[in-house]
């Protein structure tokens, strides 16, 4: 499975499923969805999911797991 991270302008960092191009996709998608949209992700290492405001975002870079 790939990872990407993607990085808050606050600061704040999650680690979750897809491919950086996956990612960026949806990020996209929901930023053109209209204000307030959030592109959820599964977040690496849980069950859960988080919701990623677009408008918050700093950074993506593809995931380093390490074993």
């Amino acid at each position: 499975m790939d990872y990407a991270e993607i990085k808050l302008l606050n600061g704040d960092a999650f680690m979750v499923e897809g491919t950086c191009d996956e990612v960026e996709k949806k990020l996209s998608d929901a930023a053109r969805s209209g204000q307030s949209r959030l592109a959820w992700f599964t977040e690496y290492g849980t069950d859960g999911s988080v919701g990623v405001n677009p408008d918050h975002v700093a950074s993506l870079r593809a995931g380093e797991i390490s074993g």
